[in-house]
């Protein structure tokens, strides 16, 4: 199933336990949306403004989110497993128990982002690159060592 949105969406929509998978929200503004618990395995989300929205327990299990805004974001229990996070911001997002494993982190920034020091040093071991919005090296802004 592939989902297209192409008309613009209102800010802050509620997603919440919706079935997502594959959908189109490239480019849009979702600013303080909730896609709590969302299937959204497989969708776009490339160049997205998602400040301040959240996505407690979503799946976002291979999904497009590169040179999203992400500040503020909620990601706390959500599924970042493969996903693309190649440019985006993520600067104050929570992401306690975020699962990011083989996620690719290239230019992402990860400023003031609050996560499991687990997840930060598995993070540290592919991060490289530097987000062309902020400026900050991926490295740095997980504070790598």
């Amino acid at each position: 199933m592939f989902c297209t949105f192409s008309a613009p969406l209102a800010v802050a929509d509620n997603y919440t336990k919706e079935f997502l998978v594959d959908a189109d929200f490239s480019g849009q503004d979702l600013t303080d949306s909730s896609f709590t618990k969302a299937n959204l395995r497989g969708a776009n989300l490339s160049h997205t403004n998602l400040q301040g929205v959240s996505f407690f327990g979503a799946n976002l299990e291979a999904a497009n989110l590169e040179g999203a805004d992400l500040r503020f974001a909620t990601l706390d229990s959500a599924r970042l497993v493969d996903a693309d996070l190649t440019n985006a911001v993520l600067e104050g997002a929570f992401a306690f128990n975020t699962k990011f494993n083989r996620a690719t982190i290239d230019g992402a920034d990860f400023t003031d982002v609050l996560m499991r020091q687990d997840m930060q040093e598995q993070l540290c071991d592919v991060a490289k690159g530097v987000n062309p919005i902020t400026g900050r090296a991926t490295r740095d802004t997980l504070e790598c060592f």
